[in-house]
Formats: structure tokens, sequence, C-alpha cells
């Protein structure tokens, strides 16, 4: 299987597509921390979006989009010096879908968020920069550009389910998103992501995301990525951070505990279903990746969905 299919399919991503902004003269916007990912794409005219700690400030020209991927503060603005109105009133008198700051309508935005499980920071997002922009002229951006161009068609009908295709449209956005910045900028992605841009570790993370219960040797990987088994292990330690058995080991215990959360299955055939020969085998390799056994973890996660 594909390793980013994987883990936003274990992540339940689902995405949210909010109200448009409209804007004119001089204008600035402060939003709160998202929860998860946050994107908006400017589909008219162009502003700047500034990042709590992030140096500079980023100029978005019509076409432009970026990706959230840290909780941080975040203002929109057309000038520096402009006095920041919070976010949150003026989208609560959103009419149509849209909300409306400044005087006139030169500059329009739309955006959305991703909501993502438990695991995204360490699994995903840790793995990303803060902020990653696209901008339109990228000969790349194609794909991003069409999808929006998608979401802003959806949002403007007013057939049944547009606005549910526009959230899919916004998944589909993400992975443009992430495909992109993997093409541009690999060195700038650390863990399982930038593996996926390595020619030498991908078709071994390829091959355990696959098939996570085979009995995997270094030896068995290294064929798959036609490489010797030296040349595979240091490769994959120095890209991944770790060696591709530990790899195996934590990706499969991320697996048994996505079955513990969803599921009553037992302990046992979890085992079984993400390559341990048996109930013990996990539950050892699972208090030691986790700090807690499989039985204590789902009766934290069943305690936790308890109303109060």
């Amino acid at each position: 299987m594909d390793p980013l299919e994987d883990v936003l399919a274990l992540l339940g991503a689902t995405s949210r597509v909010s109200a448009g902004l409209v804007a004119g003269g001089r204008w600035a916007v402060a939003f709160e921390p998202p929860a998860g990912a946050k994107f908006n794409a400017v589909r008219r005219g162009r502003c700047f979006l500034r990042v709590d700690g992030e140096p500079d400030p980023i100029r978005l020209d019509e076409g432009d989009c970026f990706l959230l991927t840290r909780p941080v503060a975040y203002t929109l603005f057309s000038d520096a010096d402009v006095p920041v109105e919070p976010a949150h009133p003026i989208f609560a008198t959103a009419v149509d879908g849209v909300a409306q700051v400044g005087d006139g309508d030169d500059v329009f935005l739309v955006g959305g968020a991703f909501t993502l499980g438990d695991r995204a920071r360490s699994l995903l997002l840790d793995s990303l920069p803060p902020v990653i922009h696209v901008p339109a002229d990228t000969p790349e951006a194609g794909a991003v550009r069409w999808a929006l161009t998608e979401i802003d068609a959806e949002l403007q009908r007013t057939q049944l389910g547009s606005r549910l295709v526009a959230e899919h449209l916004a998944l589909v956005l993400l992975i443009r998103v992430l495909r992109l910045h993997l093409a541009r900028d690999p060195g700038a992605t650390t863990g399982w992501l930038a593996g996926l841009a390595d020619p030498v570790v991908a078709p071994a993370l390829r091959a355990l995301h696959a098939r996570p219960a085979q009995p995997w040797t270094v030896d068995d990987l290294a064929r798959a990525a036609t490489v010797s088994r030296s040349t595979l292990a240091a490769r994959f330690k120095r890209v991944v951070g770790v060696g591709p058995l530990e790899y195996l080991t934590n990706w499969r215990i991320e697996l048994a505990a996505d079955r513990i959360r969803r599921g009553s299955d037992t302990v046992a055939s979890i085992a079984q279903a993400v390559g341990y020969g048996s109930e013990s085998a996990l539950s050892v390799a699972f208090k030691r990746t986790t700090g807690v056994s499989p039985r204590t973890y789902r009766q934290l996660v069943r305690a936790a969905a308890q109303p109060g």
C-alpha cells in the first residue's frame, strides 16, 4: 500500500471547508491556533500571511495557497500597520458562506481545516515545516490549482451535496500539497515522510506497508529496494531516524492501537493480524513502545470515551 494513504487512513483524516473571506481596502484579521491542519487559498487579489513564531510574513498572490501544520495563531492582512480584528466575530456574521472585512472586495480567500486523529502530531504533522506555501507560479502546483478551482466551484453551487464534494476535494488538496512539498523540498521533511521522497528508502517503506505482518528481515527489504543490506540499513536510519525493523515495530504497534481504538477484537487476533506470533509477544512490544499493555490501553480508550 501507499504509506501516505496508510497513515491518512489510520488518522481518520477528514476535512471541513469554512466560510470564504472577502476583503478590501486596508484590513487585518487574526485567527486562533487551529486544532489540526489548516489551509487557505487566494482566489482573487493578494494579501500577506504572518504566522506566530515565523520571522517573516509571506506574500500571497492570486492562486497561492498555504497549509499550516502547527497549532499556532496567524494573521491575514493587507498592510502590516493596520489594527488587527479577531476572526471569530467576522466569520460569525458571514452571509451565504462568505465573511466580509475591510472596504471592498478586491481579495477573496477560501479555506478549510483538516481534522486528524490523536496520533496526527507525531505521525504526520511534526515531520512537516510549520507552514507550507504553494505559489501559483510553481510548475508542479497545477494539480493544487485544479483542486482549488473545483472547491471554489462547488461552494458557489446550490446543488445537493456541493459542500460534501468540496470537503472531499479539500482532502485531495491536502494530499497534493504534501506530494508537492516532498518533491520540492525533501530536505525540509523528516521521518517516514522524508523516506517517501528517497529513492532507496521508499521501496522498502512501500513493502513494509503493503505487508506489515510479514516476518521481514533487513535482507528482504534490501532486495525490495535493490540495494545491499548495509546500504539500506544506513540510508533508512539516516533518512527516517530509526532502523527499518524498528520502524516496522512502531508501525505494527500503530496498527494494533488503531484496531483497539476502533473495535472489540481480542488482543490475540490483533497480534496475529499485525505480525506477532502470540498475544504475549504483542503485549511486550506494545508496552515497550507505548508504556502500557494493550489491555490497559483499551481501558484508557474506553474511559476517555465516557461522558464527563
